[in-house]
Order: C-alpha cells, then structure tokens, then sequence
C-alpha cells in the first residue's frame, strides 16, 4: 500500500504522517509512506488545500488531519 502525505511540511502535515504510519502500523499492512512538499506536484494532483492524504494514487482527505481511526477504517477497506 502506497501512502502519501501531500504538504509542505507544516505542524499539520507532519502530524498526519504521524497519524497514517499509527494507523497502518496497528492494522498491520505493508505499506510504504513518501511526504510529499514540492508544491507543483501537489497542485498537479488537484490538492488545494494542505495536508492531504493520498492512498495508492488517490487523494482521500484534504484539508484536515483526520483521526487515526478514520484512517484506520479507510485504510482496512483497501487492505
């Protein structure tokens, strides 16, 4: 599972990572996690509002950090 914190390294930003390596780590799947911060490649993926969250190519929450259990749950549905 590929999963990919799009921002630009704000406080924000940095806690979602935080919170999907928590989330991914408990339900126990292989995945792998990029951050990404060029704006340009965000803006490519239609993100116009940071942090992101984007799971095997397609961007799933923007905007907010959510729960872990929200990403918990999101992230068992794909697994």
């Amino acid at each position: 599972m590929k999963i990919e914190i799009l921002g630009t390294g704000c406080l924000k930003c940095n806690l979602l990572e935080a919170t999907a390596k928590a989330a991914a780590e408990k339900l126990g799947v292989a995945y792998e996690i990029d951050h990404i911060k060029d704006i340009n490649e965000i803006m490519k993926r239609g993100v116009m509002m940071t942090p992101a969250l984007s799971v095997n190519g397609k961007v799933v929450f923007t905007g907010r950090v959510p729960k872990e259990s929200e990403i918990h749950t999101l992230l068992a549905g794909l697994a």
